[in-house]
């Protein structure tokens, strides 16, 4: 998958949503993200940008330190930048927040596309390499691009081939990252199957005590399934909409233990 191209198509989309935010009296608040305003999320996509520019370009093997603001190289004037101690910020979006995170932004798709997928970096996930950062950062931008168009009523899907390799990345990278970082109670074996209803995707997800096993292939739906199309599943899965837009059939009591087996973050 070129996951550079998916990476390059939803900045640009991100970039055109958030500039037709900023034709708005204030910053429009993302009902996706609670506590954030549109402002607030381009500050944190584009300071995920220069975290991950400096980190791919080091070849770092642990993460640089996030109390280093010569990392996300702001503006000597902060005077319309938002205070995230301050969120959400509803003044309106200023251009060069949005000419900020533009500038990031291309200069990561740049490096992606220099430095290839197989160079030694520090990740949060099994996989050591650059490679997982361009798969990482096209989903998250597909993700973030959705909550800023659906703060102004314009969501759009996500991209198909994207949404189902973001089905199969929640499971292999996400759930056991997440629940990793917050206590989350040991699987009892609960068994969760997805069905994408644009395409042939499947996914069973098996919850065993510590572990989280996907089998791409299922023989059966598991105590609950859920299907959708391959957007609507990642959207469930990233907590953007609720199981109510798919189709659930199955133990509702299992269903409604999901978030605590993958806490959201």
């Amino acid at each position: 998958m070129d996951y550079v191209a998916h990476f390059r198509r939803e900045i640009l989309a991100f970039e055109a949503a958030v500039r037709q935010a900023a034709d708005a009296d204030e910053a429009p608040l993302i009902p996706s993200c609670p506590g954030w305003s549109v402002s607030d999320l381009v500050v944190h996509l584009g300071g995920v940008h220069r975290f991950l520019h400096r980190l791919i370009g080091e070849r770092l093997m642990t993460p640089p330190d996030a109390g280093d603001l010569s990392t996300f190289d702001l503006p000597a004037d902060l005077a319309d930048w938002p205070a995230p101690e301050q969120a959400p910020n509803r003044a309106p979006v200023a251009a060069q927040l949005t000419d900020w995170f533009a500038e990031g932004a291309r200069a990561l798709e740049e490096q992606f596309v220099r430095c290839g997928p197989n160079e030694p970096v520090w990740t949060f996930g099994p996989e050591q390499t650059t490679g997982f950062w361009p798969r990482m950062q096209s989903i998250e931008a597909a993700l973030h691009r959705w909550d800023v168009e659906n703060a102004l009523g314009t969501a759009g899907p996500i991209d198909a081939e994207l949404a189902v390799d973001a089905v199969t990345q929640t499971f292999e990278v996400m759930a056991p990252a997440r629940r990793s970082w917050i206590p989350s109670p040991p699987g009892a074996g609960e068994r969760f199957g997805f069905r994408q209803t644009d395409g042939p995707g499947r996914w069973s997800v098996h919850f065993d005590g510590a572990d989280v096993r996907l089998t791409r292939t299922p023989d059966g739906p598991g105590d609950v399934e859920l299907a959708g199309s391959a957007s609507d599943l990642t959207l469930f899965l990233w907590q953007r909409i609720p199981a109510d837009r798919l189709t659930v059939t199955g133990e509702q009591a299992v269903l409604d233990r999901y978030f605590a087996l993958v806490p959201p973050i």
